[in-house]
């Protein structure tokens, strides 16, 4: 009688595919820190809510032909010098992760609805997706860094001063403040915001915190971009990866309340409750933001 053997997965296939995993949510990683400022521009909305199937063509030719570039250089991946074919497949994959992420992105902000036309809904996709797709393809070369970086570093004694920790607090404090004013300080003057919260539902701005604490984290402790090993080993009182996360989280909104306050957006009369939503929604590109300044201490 034959015998019948369960095959497990190999370990150099379990590592492919953690690599591969690890490749995607750093690509992703780098289309949120270049493309999500164009997600907040109407401009573009309008332009792919009116495009035609031959422009949103052009438009997906001419981003493909960028990307395909781009990855021939040095793409997402950890290798390089990547083979034609390799580099044909991969920069399919860019433009899927770029399309995937921002459709999500998208459908979160409430600009695709159920209600939404299919040529509407591909027009503002593809349109939006082209940062997107280049922060994709760029993340490996502009914004990897070495995952065993660091890994070996200095022992720190279990004396070492409050003073020290305060210090490191504060210096993540204020690269997540640095990070959320370049990202969406260009944003909160404009009337995407308030068009944005008056069609978002108190689910849907829950749905927003949990997006935006999900991509911060990923960006600092999943992607393996610029500096990451150094933010397990980094010191402070709140150091943790979902501490550090939460507090950042909250750092950003703060952030994000006081520049709609700065531009007249939001006035010491308005409920609490406009100040929360609008906050939340401009918290999301500067979550994203802080996240990039953390990344860069």
């Amino acid at each position: 009688m034959r015998s019948h053997t369960r095959r497990t997965p190999s370990h150099s296939a379990r590592k492919a595919w953690k690599q591969e995993i690890s490749n995607l949510i750093r690509g992703a990683s780098g289309g949120f820190l270049f493309g999500i400022p164009l997600l907040y521009t109407m401009e573009v909305w309008w332009i792919g809510s009116f495009a035609e199937p031959s422009q949103m063509l052009v438009s997906l030719l001419t981003n493909f032909v960028v990307v395909f570039l781009l990855i021939r250089t040095e793409g997402f991946r950890t290798t390089v010098n990547a083979k034609l074919l390799d580099a044909l497949m991969d920069s399919v994959k860019t433009l899927a992760i770029g399309a995937v992420c921002t459709a999500l992105v998208l459908v979160l902000l409430r600009e695709i609805t159920l209600t939404t036309s299919i040529n509407e809904a591909v027009g503002k996709i593809v349109f939006e997706s082209a940062p997107f797709s280049l922060g994709v393809a760029v993340a490996n070369s502009v914004l990897s860094g070495d995952r065993n970086q660091g890994t070996n570093g200095q022992n720190h004694s279990s004396s070492q001063s409050t003073k020290a920790e305060i210090n490191a607090t504060l210096a993540d404090i204020g690269a997540t403040l640095i990070g959320s004013l370049f990202i969406a300080f260009t944003i909160a003057p404009t009337e995407e915001v308030p068009m944005l919260v008056s069609a978002m539902t108190p689910p849907w701005l829950l749905a927003t915190i949990a997006a935006s604490l999900l991509i911060s984290y990923g960006i600092v402790f999943v992607s393996g971009l610029t500096n990451q090993a150094k933010r397990y080993q980094h010191e402070g009182l709140f150091q943790q990866p979902m501490s550090e996360t939460v507090i950042a989280y909250l750092v950003s909104l703060m952030a994000a309340a006081l520049m709609l306050w700065f531009f007249h957006q939001l006035s010491p009369e308005d409920p609490w409750t406009v100040w929360l939503s609008h906050a939340i929604v401009l918290g999301l590109p500067a979550t994203i933001g802080g996240a990039a300044g953390r990344i860069v201490v």
